[in-house]
């Protein structure tokens, strides 16, 4: 049985889902647990409302500790890539970014680019799995499940510097 949570964010309602073993297997910003549940794969009888381990870390970055995310334990399933993605992403440290060909080129796939944003766009971990760290070629922000505006908002939350 998974455990779901919702709280309200300065970005919106943010719904995290725990295992037995308190790791967060899905989060989003959303208040319909279902469809955060569904992007790991769990079906609607999968998951109870209740009080989520990793709740405190979402409330202390959006209290100012954008570190709080870091040490939180997750859990998905993926490709071999998408998990070395997802593993690259954990290593970006709050208050940078990277963009999609940097991280193909450090993962030794400088052509994978688009790879990259696909890896980043099934992280069913939002947050915790900071794929709101990565940019397009130019800098600009793009490609963010919860909107561009969310992600806005969690960068410069983060102390980055965003252009425009």
């Amino acid at each position: 049985m998974h455990t779901f949570e919702t709280l309200d964010t300065p970005d919106g309602p943010f719904t995290l889902v725990e295992n037995a073993d308190a790791v967060v297997v899905a989060s989003a910003w959303s208040d319909d647990a279902a469809a955060v549940a569904a992007r790991a794969g769990l079906a609607p009888g999968d998951v109870s409302p209740g009080a989520c381990r990793a709740s405190a870390a979402v409330r202390a970055f959006y209290a100012g500790d954008v570190s709080a995310i870091a040490s939180v334990p997750v859990a998905q399933s993926g490709t071999d890539f998408q998990t070395a993605v997802w593993s690259a992403l954990r290593e970006i440290p709050p208050g940078e970014v990277r963009r999609y060909g940097e991280l193909a080129a450090d993962l030794g796939s400088p052509g994978a680019s688009r790879a990259v944003g696909a890896a980043c766009g099934r992280n069913a971990v939002a947050l915790f799995v900071p794929c709101h760290r990565v940019v397009g070629a130019s800098g600009a922000l793009t490609g963010f499940a919860w909107g561009v505006d969310v992600k806005r908002s969690i960068l410069t939350r983060e102390g980055v510097k965003i252009p425009g």
